[in-house]
């Protein structure tokens, strides 16, 4: 939740979690607590939130839920890699949790194995959810489940730094003014923009707003717009713009960088707006922008609440109220608080905005955002994912050009 490299690490792990399916010893319901209960008046959430313990906001309003719904609520929490991996055996047992809130990539992942329902099988109302985070969790046409939250990349600004240079922010709107900013800061003694470029989903993580923004699509990574997109890194590398560290740069790595008070600029996500309070300097954000202007589409992260596939389908109807409960517009303010999300339906956001602010450009960001499993990818995003960091880290380590990189890695997904 507060860290999106944790979101994108996931994927892999839950595909090697299926891989291993069929030859790993099935756990039983024990501690865990599957849906096959003995007191078929308890229902059963798994979540990916241990730092919420028996005291926090969030499993109190796990139980208000259960209460509404007349059930009790068993409530498990998991670290992410590890939820996976018991959804994925439990389904084996036919010992599903009966709501099981688990990050968006990996929603296609246990649908392809057959673990979760429908939106048509339980009923789920998400009319209201803004399209793009939806699209997260469908594949094959078909929608599994309803998104609880959401996260995403913008750029974070120093204020001093950019009035020092003489930039106005307001200027900035795509590529060329990025640029040309950067140039100004260059020249002033500071230093420009800092990033995560790890060979690893994170790295994909971060340059996916760039790519897409280019108006490249993940099905051809070697077009001329995401040529244009890894070449706009490279040469912020080679004028000294962006620090050769980003290479190696972790989310974190790149943010302490940023904290030092040095950059005009750094990529991140919405997890950091505390410490960014902490910074100790004057800050702001803005959406990351689109070659030609507007805001350019960054991956959402986030999780999904599903329901998984039950053998005592009359579960379903309670089960379903308990995901009502957390993700109508009545409660959903209170769980993206507890959660520090940007709610997926707009009325929400609204409200959001009039309580807090400093929400807006990350409502915004938001709104632009777009799942990484999004356009039927499903379980060919990590392969392209893996393909995109390796071309980054050729291209910006000076291997090779941006074009060959991206050609090299489009042939290796073939």
């Amino acid at each position: 939740m507060n860290s999106t490299f944790r979101h994108r690490r996931l994927t892999a792990a839950a595909l090697a979690a299926l891989a291993l399916a069929g030859t790993a010893t099935a756990c039983g319901s024990g501690s865990d607590g599957g849906s096959n209960t003995a007191d078929s008046g308890t229902y059963t959430i798994w979540d990916p939130y241990p730092q919420f313990d028996k005291s926090s906001a969030w499993a109190k309003l796990l139980d208000s839920c259960g209460t509404e719904a007349g059930v009790k609520v068993k409530r498990t929490a998991f670290d992410t890699s590890d939820l996976s991996n018991k959804a994925l055996l439990a389904a084996q047992q036919d010992n599903s949790a009966d709501v099981l809130i688990v990050d968006n990539p990996v929603v296609s992942t246990l649908a392809e194995a057959g673990v979760l329902t429908t939106t048509d099988d339980n009923k789920l109302d998400t009319s209201k959810v803004d399209p793009n985070l939806l699209a997260a969790g469908q594949s094959g046409g078909k929608t599994y489940g309803t998104p609880i939250g959401a996260n995403t990349l913008a750029l974070y600004y120093n204020k001093d730094v950019l009035k020092k240079a003489g930039v106005d922010v307001a200027s900035i709107k795509d590529w060329a003014s990025l640029t040309a900013a950067l140039a100004k800061v260059d020249k002033a003694g500071k230093k420009g923009i800092t990033f995560s470029a790890i060979g690893t989903e994170e790295g994909s993580f971060q340059f996916l707003p760039w790519f897409w923004g280019s108006g490249a699509q993940l099905t051809q990574l070697d077009s001329a717009e995401g040529a244009s997109a890894l070449a706009l890194w490279s040469d912020w590398l080679k004028k000294g713009y962006a620090p050769n560290s980003v290479i190696n740069n972790t989310q974190t790595t790149s943010w302490q960088e940023f904290a030092s008070g040095d950059y005009a600029f750094a990529e991140n996500g919405t997890w950091q707006l505390a410490n960014a309070k902490k910074a100790g300097f004057d800050y702001g954000v803005l959406p990351i922008p689109g070659a030609k202007g507007g805001n350019a589409a960054a991956p959402t992260g986030g999780e999904f609440v599903t329901l998984p596939v039950q053998s005592d389908t009359d579960r379903y109807a309670t089960s379903q109220k308990l995901v009502a409960c957390l993700t109508n517009t009545d409660h959903l303010y209170d769980t993206d608080t507890t959660l520090s999300y940007v709610a997926p339906i707009s009325e929400v956001q609204a409200k959001q905005i009039a309580a807090n602010a400093e929400l807006k450009p990350w409502v915004d960001a938001v709104k632009a955002a777009r799942g990484r499993t999004s356009d039927d990818l499903g379980t060919k995003y990590p392969k392209i994912s893996e393909q995109m960091w390796k071309a980054v880290q050729s291209a910006l380590s000076g291997s090779k050009s941006p074009k060959d990189a991206l050609a090299a890695a489009q042939s290796a997904v073939k």
